[in-house]
């Protein structure tokens, strides 16, 4: 081993915050909302990820430091050197200032709306046309949904779910209202989430309308408390998001799908770790409301707009104006493989792989209905992380179990956000008779792969894919990934061992191919690391490529450390949490990282090591974090095919040439968008037109 490989950075700036560079990476995705020349509507579905991104913070990430903090354990080498209560705070006013930056953003992009003849109205600014639509509207569709809860004079408060909204309605007494003691009476109206929550109203001439469902349901407050006698009435939103950690209790008699569906049902109850509310409502009803909820210090408090859980706008209506949305594309089919004849017979002879969106993952279904349909196919074997809510893959596993195929499907119910979704498939496809696996007792298994086992010549031949993301239709339509198919029978002998591990936990195996993780993963990218350590010392050709969805395990950041300190050249395409610090002296010079948000959700995990010119080169589903290296099932799979190996390092360094929407990642964390002198390059528009050159080739 070289010199200081092995030790830790004791300093506390070697490492940026993991939760501060999550909060970077969401201002990221602000930019794109702030950014003219993102399509305007395209804008406005940007401020609904920012904002989802942030609930989905604050009910894992701030819910977590929130229990450190309560348990009364520093938690400083955890935090990066802060204490809880310091981090806390910190979170609290960072994202104070990014509610306060997107809020101004909305408001940009709202005037823009109004320019192109769209536009977003309140309740004060009804027009006399209007009136009998959102009248009719209201007693058809909004009314009956709507939870009105009068809590002036409960005891009580009630339990407000997770992640709702909610109107909190104020109504100064008339004198001669008699039914209240108070002068002013409360109440709580929950926003329903099974209406639209844009309406569109009538268009006039070219003029196109949308109003909030809030500000319909605000317009109708004299329908709805029309029993009631009052001065006025005033209507503002809060929210509460809550601990979203599954509580999953031990009874031994209950089935792991009803433990997990009970516990996700439990989710909605747990405790509060955010309130976010109207930063007009007046003083009176904001105390009331604390007080009734018992909201306290520990709870992150934030002032936001008129409107929340504005992560709705991923939704915003279309109102057919192609052009102030992203240009659709059109998938690609692979060089040489077609959707019309076997694909078996066509991965039989070489690997190939799919890089989606920018080509079809239709790919992924023919070859599972294939192998449902084919006589000589006798199992299939595949890990399932998150499914699209109608799932094509489930009811081709489901076809296949039909057609006898013995089909087994290891089925992770703990996807934090998706349990619905896979527990309503688990429960079809057992119903069908598909053997479920529900994972290894402590780790979650975020592996990606699929092995099928077909009889050709009396003998058993393996044929498989391997991806970095998720077996999701819908998902694949936005989300960047690789997908190795193959028929290596070297790579199928080592999945099904890994299968083997799924159903016997105690048996750890060996593997010459694949890197699996809990077991393996750490110990062989340290060795991969060292070796270009080693080759640059000796003058052989060295460097290390990675693209990564995020980089926060503190080792492997020494490793990396290390191997700039070596002379090593580091190419780092990160794109959200980033606690390496790159470009210090003596440090981490020779680590460049960049981070590109843009229209598709950049997904793979990739890794490129020179190695000293015989190039070594994996897609993996696991991230450089502890939990992917040291407490989940993840594969990574080598590429052996010379010329999918050119094809991977080419479309790498494509993406690395990005100087329109990478962000230079750099120790002042100010998210400065890379320049230079170079032909513009849009990465994510070149690799289309780099794969659709090759078809044309």
């Amino acid at each position: 081993m070289t010199e200081n490989i092995g030790i830790e950075s004791s300093l506390q700036n070697s490492y940026f915050n993991r939760e501060m560079s999550w909060l970077q990476f969401n201002a990221r995705v602000l930019q794109e909302a702030e950014d003219t020349a993102t399509p305007l509507i395209e804008r406005l579905r940007f401020i609904g990820i920012f904002s989802n991104n942030l609930d989905e913070f604050f009910k894992v990430r701030y819910a977590t430091i929130k229990r450190i903090a309560e348990a009364g354990k520093g938690g400083r080498s955890y935090l990066g050197g802060m204490s809880a209560s310091e981090l806390m705070e910190e979170i609290t006013q960072t994202v104070i200032s990014h509610q306060k930056a997107s809020l101004n953003i909305l408001s940009d992009i709202e005037a823009e709306l109004e320019i192109e003849n769209i536009f977003i109205i309140n309740e004060t600014e009804v027009s006399e046309t209007h009136k009998a639509f959102i009248a009719n509207y209201f007693i058809t569709k909004v009314s009956p949904a709507l939870v009105t809860i009068m809590i002036g004079e409960l005891e009580k408060f009630p339990s407000l779910k997770d992640s709702a909204a909610y109107l909190a309605v104020k109504m100064v007494m008339s004198k001669e209202d008699e039914t209240f003691k108070a002068k002013n009476t409360y109440a709580l109206i929950e926003i329903p989430k099974n209406v639209d929550r844009f309406v569109e109203l009538p268009a006039d001439g070219n003029k196109q309308y949308i109003i909030i469902l809030d500000d319909l349901i605000r317009y109708c407050l004299n329908n709805i408390f029309s029993i009631f006698k009052y001065d006025s009435i005033s209507a503002h939103m809060i929210k509460i998001t809550r601990d979203a950690e599954l509580d999953i209790e031990s009874d031994l008699s209950k089935s792991f799908i009803d433990k997990i569906s009970k516990s996700v049902k439990n989710r909605s109850t747990g405790d509060p770790v955010r309130f976010v509310y109207d930063k007009d409502i007046d003083k009176e009803t904001l105390k009331f409301l604390m007080h009734k909820m018992g909201i306290d210090s520990t709870d992150s408090i934030i002032p936001g707009g008129r409107y929340h859980n504005r992560r709705d706008y991923m939704g915003f209506p279309s109102l057919g104006r192609e052009d102030l949305q992203y240009e659709k594309i059109t998938p690609l089919h692979i060089p040489g493989l077609s959707l019309q004849g076997s694909l078996l017979d066509k991965i039989a002879v070489k690997d190939y792989l799919l890089y989606a969106p920018y080509q079809t993952f239709s790919y992924v279904v023919k070859f599972l209905r294939e192998a449902a349909l084919d006589p000589a196919v006798k199992t299939i074997k595949i890990t399932i992380y998150r499914l699209a809510e109608i799932s094509h893959i489930a009811s081709s596993l489901i076809n296949a179990a039909k057609n006898g195929k013995e089909v087994t499907v290891q089925i992770e119910l703990q996807a934090r956000f998706d349990e619905q979704a896979n527990i309503y498939y688990a429960e079809q496809m057992q119903g069908e008779g598909v053997k479920l696996i529900f994972g290894v007792a402590g780790l979650k298994v975020h592996s990606k792969v699929c092995l099928i086992e077909r009889e050709e010549k009396g003998k058993i031949v393996r044929y498989a894919f391997i991806s970095t993301g998720n077996f999701n239709e819908s998902t694949a339509r936005i989300y960047t990934d690789y997908t190795l198919f193959t028929a290596n029978q070297k790579i199928g002998k080592e999945l099904n061992k890994v299968f083997d591990f799924f159903e016997v936990n105690y048996k750890i195996k060996k593997y010459r191919h694949l890197i699996v993780s809990p077991h393996y993963t750490r110990n062989a990218l340290y060795s991969l690391i060292e070796t270009e350590i080693l080759n640059n010392i000796k003058g052989k050709p060295s460097g290390i490529k990675l693209k990564l969805n995020s980089l926060s395990d503190y080792k492997m950041i020494d490793r990396l450390y290390a191997a700039s300190r070596a002379g090593v050249k580091i190419k780092l395409i990160v794109r959200g949490i980033c606690c390496l610090i790159p470009g210090v002296k003596e440090m981490s010079e020779n680590i460049e990282v960049i981070s590109i948000v843009d229209k598709f959700l950049e997904h793979p995990r990739l890794f490129i090591f020179e190695n000293g010119g015989n190039r070594k080169l994996f897609i993996s589903s696991a991230d450089f974090m502890g939990r992917n290296l040291d407490n989940r099932v993840e594969i990574t799979c080598p590429i052996y095919d010379e010329s999918i190996k050119n094809e991977i390092n080419e479309t790498f360094e494509i993406c690395w040439s990005d100087n329109v929407k990478a962000r230079v990642i750099n120790p002042k964390q100010d998210n400065a968008y890379r320049k230079n002198d170079l032909p513009k390059v849009r990465s994510q528009f070149a690799l289309y037109e780099y794969y659709k050159n090759k078809l044309e080739a």
